[in-house]
């Protein structure tokens, strides 16, 4: 895409961190914002923010594990605008009890949850978005965040879900090509961003059980917590995250990896043990 003034962005998760960094950089040049979160009060912290700015906005509260709220998310953005142009399926969730916890020792309910919010609501969002898209006609891009986490490995929710928000993405991006369509893809790999990702609990919905005592955290569960945190405090800032997605979105370009060096070099190295045949190597990953 080259043109954005006057054109339609709607962002998930669009409260906080990534998502608000986002939609403040499609609304410098001059988009309409849909903006979608599962917290009611951030949300309309954010749409004040953006109308501050003179941003014709529409916040939707939305749980993007219900298939039915996406859809009424999509039918209320093009019923408002007439047309979509960005999607940026970005919500997303971290659970704390896949932290130093074995792939079959996490509850079932955390699988649930953490695929629930990060691969199927992506999906969700794909479902509802882009039939719309396509009929309309219009030049438009998907920007599905994944993160560093879909490049690596681990048995973890969170892991899995990426993996598969990586996979999604780059078939979409060859399905739009292969048929013709003014449609684009990216996938957003971030590393460690200045997020209340960490912080994911707040939201977790009753029926997906009760947030995480982090008392009952293993030790090393505990610490493996602590210390990423402390790399998310420490991380890149989401205003920087926003500038590299637009830069994709208007050069057309797919990956989108907003990420330190050691973690770019433990993505190559394990697609070089891939591509050589290579056991996994052993040791924590992001």
């Amino acid at each position: 895409m080259k043109e954005f003034a006057g054109r339609v962005a709607v962002i998930t998760g669009a409260a906080s961190g990534i998502g608000f960094g986002l939609a403040r950089r499609f609304a410098q040049d001059g988009m309409h914002i849909v903006l979608a979160d599962i917290e009611s009060e951030p949300l309309a912290i954010a749409e004040a923010a953006l109308n501050a700015m003179g941003t014709t906005t529409l916040a939707v509260r939305t749980d993007v594990t219900s298939p039915e709220q996406v859809e009424r998310l999509a039918e209320a953005a093009f019923s408002t605008f007439g047309n979509v142009h960005i999607l940026c399926n970005n919500a997303g969730v971290a659970g704390k009890f896949s932290m130093g916890t074995a792939g079959w020792e996490i509850p079932l309910s955390e699988w649930q949850w953490v695929l629930g919010v990060n691969l199927m609501g992506v999906l969700h969002g794909v479902r509802a978005f882009i039939p719309r898209m396509v009929a309309n006609g219009e030049e438009g891009h998907i920007v599905n965040t994944a993160s560093i986490a879909g490049l690596l490995s681990g048995a973890s929710p969170y892991h899995v879900a990426k993996h598969g928000v990586v996979c999604l993405t780059e078939g979409l991006y060859k399905d739009f090509k292969s048929r013709g369509l003014r449609l684009s893809a990216s996938v957003l790999c971030p590393g460690w961003i200045q997020t209340n990702l960490m912080d994911s609990e707040r939201n977790r919905p009753p029926e997906f059980g009760a947030p995480t005592d982090r008392s009952l955290l293993s030790p090393t569960g505990l610490q493996a917590f602590e210390a990423v945190r402390s790399a998310v405090d420490d991380g890149i800032s989401p205003a920087d995250v926003a500038e590299q997605v637009f830069e994709a979105v208007r050069d057309d370009r797919f990956y989108v990896i907003p990420a330190q060096p050691g973690m770019r070099e433990a993505v190559k190295q394990r697609m070089d043990a891939v591509v050589s045949m290579n056991n996994p190597a052993v040791g924590i990953t992001p």
